[in-house]
């Protein structure tokens, strides 16, 4: 009988990190669908004479498309690999920039966006399942990593569109954005060549072991971890979709609440990386309740500071706290399933984190038109979050028999 090493396999090889690098660089290039919109919202506007809520509608689609590209590139990459579904990806997402580019109505532009989100997609999930097979004892730090491209695309993009809108209009700049990372994607592909390595039967027993350990079935064990996805993004999704709203309500601006936005997101790249690194040493449940309990932290500061220097550092710290929450989900799943079910699974949880934070954008939207404030959103903000740090806690505490040196 032999078996394969995970030297022999590729498995944290010097290959595995430079697969990871273009991963990374992949990802901040197709992540640019979540920004163009902001962006020139303003301009597509005024071009097609609609209202702003209408001129928002592109964004709910890419979400829409990200969603179920998600899942369906998902179940490609369990079936034939990573390449395949990344080179889908790159193809659409050119594709929907050069039809935004043309689109002649609001309707035409707002479908081209469902396009764009299902290419962004093939980038997040599913790279990250492909990415989790390349590595054993440092699978966090490298989930983490791999997660990290859309907020370094939210550092990068949003000026560079900015300055494009204002040379060339909205139209060209979609071309440009389109054909640019259609063509700079294609030589990346190259590092995705070689086959993701087989899972070992000791991997297997593992994942079996562990996933029995908690004594739920694993179809239980998934629907747990996509309400804990629901209840964490709405939770999430109160200081990120309206801190702009926010800051403006309480007189300080609307600029002051976009900085406080990129401050969120830029912390959040440390709150990535930290968590990869804590969840190497003490699993993906625990790294999710550890997350979480730091994000209702912080939303409980929101309900007691308003001041202005005060919001610049809660935001700073919502963003350190809440950044490592979603790649937790795909640790988790990692640890307690199959790695042929990787792709799929975590698309699945992926979708329920999205689908979390537009109920949350909306929910908390709901709730200020009702109560007059922001006020009591964060506090349904908070019983959100407790449910998310329930579920983990009750995972985690059924998972420590398991765990423990002396049960034998």
């Amino acid at each position: 009988m032999t078996s394969t090493s995970p030297a022999a396999s590729g498995v944290e090889s010097t290959y595995a990190w430079l697969r990871l690098s273009a991963a990374v660089v992949l990802c901040t290039l197709s992540s640019v669908g979540m920004w163009t919109v902001p962006v020139a919202l303003a301009a597509v506007q005024k071009d097609f004479d609609v209202a702003r809520a209408d001129a928002a509608l592109p964004f709910t689609l890419n979400m829409l498309g990200f969603a179920l590209g998600g899942v369906l590139l998902g179940r490609l990459t369990d079936r034939h690999g990573i390449l395949l579904p990344v080179l889908l990806g790159a193809l659409a997402l050119g594709g929907g920039f050069i039809a935004a580019a043309l689109a002649g109505s609001l309707w035409l532009f707002a479908l081209s966006y469902v396009l764009i989100g299902f290419g962004s997609s093939a980038t997040f999930a599913p790279m990250i399942a492909d990415i989790s097979q390349w590595f054993a004892r440092r699978r966090g730090i490298a989930v983490a990593i791999a997660s990290v491209g859309n907020y370094i695309a939210g550092t990068i993009w949003p000026p560079v569109i900015a300055h494009l809108v204002a040379r060339d209009g909205w139209r060209a700049t979609h071309m440009e954005i389109g054909i640019f990372c259609a063509l700079a994607a294609l030589p990346l592909l190259l590092a995705f060549r070689r086959r993701t390595p087989m899972q070992s039967p000791a991997e297997v027993a593992s994942a079996s072991a562990a996933q029995g350990s908690l004594g739920v079935s694993p179809s239980a064990l998934f629907v747990l971890l996509c309400i804990a996805g629901v209840a964490c993004c709405v939770a999430m999704s109160m200081p990120q979709v309206h801190i702009v709203a926010y800051c403006g309500d309480l007189g300080y601006g609307p600029a002051r609440g976009a900085e406080m936005l990129s401050l969120m997101m830029g912390f959040g790249i440390f709150s990535r990386l930290a968590s990869g690194l804590i969840a190497d040493r003490v699993g993906g449940v625990a790294t999710l309740l550890l997350g979480s309990v730091l994000q209702g932290a912080a939303l409980v500061l929101y309900l007691f500071f308003d001041g202005l220097t005060s919001l610049y550092v809660i935001s700073a710290l919502f963003g350190l706290f809440q950044g490592g929450i979603v790649p937790s989900y795909a640790i988790i799943v990692r640890e307690y399933f199959p790695a042929r079910e990787a792709a799929t699974r975590i698309g699945l949880v992926i979708m329920a984190t999205i689908g979390g934070m537009a109920l949350g954008g909306w929910m908390s939207g709901a709730i200020f038109d009702y109560a007059g404030s922001y006020r009591a959103a964060f506090v349904n903000g908070l019983a959100w979050n407790l449910l998310n740090v329930t579920i983990a806690a009750w995972l985690l505490m059924r998972a420590r028999p398991a765990l423990s040196p002396t049960a034998a």
